[in-house]
């Protein structure tokens, strides 16, 4: 494309030696980082809540696990008493859909007859059965004669009583996300303030590094920026919101489930899961720039409309080996949430390298040409 007499002036213009482009972009990083320091300030007001509030999809997902292990093991002791000639308990069975309405988690436990009759006699002294003295002293010397004399006592489970305890699924201890060192909680709360701080910082970040950008660019080239710019920010975005309000849960449930099968109680580490956090939603945001990626590799000639076309099922496979790499856990699903949608933006790419404006960019080559 002819460069412009007005562009040729600005150019002109701007142009200026190796060193003062060093300091141009010194200026940039520094003014970015100043920002970035703001931000991080800014984001240590709202680190405790962004903490607590990333932990409340694997809050969610231990109470449906518990929810589920509490209804399995009713259901097994039911079935053991109903074998040993009791009264079938099955229809007393408080299902996982009834902990979680009530928001209550049950707890199995058993108890000796006379251990529960002694706690009730002292805690409500008036239930106990009045004896007369000599008839009590009687006993009393019988049962002590029994005692020397009698075996210790066998335990045998038939004659436990099931004794099932209920508590709000909120007061569960099990439900929470744990630290294993001393600094963990620290390095969490710093760590949650960076990135909020990043989130806050980053229209000024953006601002000054396309301040210095721009300077070497046409305007024409500018007008790409403004245009696409917008767009690339709304597929971060939904990238990020679609890793965090439909990929972890279903990644949590697949994962716990896992826990049932091997039998094995979780016990998740704080660290790993913020960091976890933190990151999927980036790993998401970043891959959905796959068509504008696509657009600037058909705009300087990579690619064609034509080769994306006749590629598109290699396209898939590549597309399903970087999801498979982009999301940190190693479950199917967070794979295909992040996949499946990728394939659709493959061929929203091709449509956009079809409709969007402007024509072919300048190659790197012509870019390092032209001293830009």
């Amino acid at each position: 494309m002819p460069m412009r007499p007005e562009d040729e002036a600005r150019l002109e213009e701007s142009k200026m030696s190796f060193g003062a482009h060093l300091e141009e972009l010194r200026r940039a990083l520094f003014k970015s980082i100043a920002a970035l320091f703001i931000g991080f300030l800014f984001g240590l007001l709202f680190a405790n809540d962004i903490v607590a509030y990333v932990q409340t999809p694997v809050r969610d997902s231990l109470q449906r696990f518990y929810e589920r292990q509490a209804e399995r093991q009713q259901q097994e002791l039911a079935a053991e008493l109903a074998a040993s000639g009791h009264a079938d308990h099955g229809g007393a069975v408080v299902t996982a859909e009834e902990m979680q309405k009530s928001g209550l988690i049950v707890s199995q436990y058993l108890i000796a007859p006379d251990d529960l009759r002694r706690l009730i006699e002292e805690q409500y002294p008036q239930l106990k059965q009045a004896t007369p003295p000599v008839a009590a002293a009687a006993a009393g010397e019988e049962r002590g004669a029994d005692a020397a004399a009698a075996p210790a006592q066998t335990l045998n489970r038939d004659e436990l009583i099931q004794l099932r305890l209920f508590q709000p699924a909120d007061q569960d201890q099990r439900l929470r996300v744990v630290g294993h060192s001393t600094m963990e909680p620290f390095s969490i709360y710093i760590k949650a303030a960076f990135i909020a701080g990043i989130v806050f910082a980053s229209p000024f970040i953006f601002y000054f590094i396309w301040e210095f950008i721009a300077a070497g660019l046409y305007r024409h080239e500018q007008s790409y920026v403004y245009t696409y710019l917008p767009i690339s920010l709304g597929l971060f975005i939904g990238g990020a919101l679609l890793a965090f309000f439909f990929a972890f849960q279903p990644m949590l449930d697949f994962m716990l489930w896992y826990f049932e099968k091997t039998e094995t109680q979780p016990d998740l580490q704080l660290s790993d899961w913020v960091s976890f956090v933190l990151m999927m939603p980036l790993g998401f945001g970043f891959s959905f720039q796959l068509p504008l990626v696509m657009l600037l590799l058909e705009r300087i000639g990579i690619f064609t409309v034509e080769s994306y076309w006749s590629k598109w099922k290699f396209a898939i496979i590549v597309i399903m080996v970087l999801a498979m790499v982009l999301t940190p856990s190693t479950d199917p699903y967070s794979m295909l949430l992040m996949g499946v949608p990728l394939v659709g933006l493959y061929f929203g790419g091709i449509w956009l390298c079809k409709v969007a404006p402007g024509k072919r960019l300048d190659s790197p080559g012509d870019l390092l040409a032209r001293g830009v």
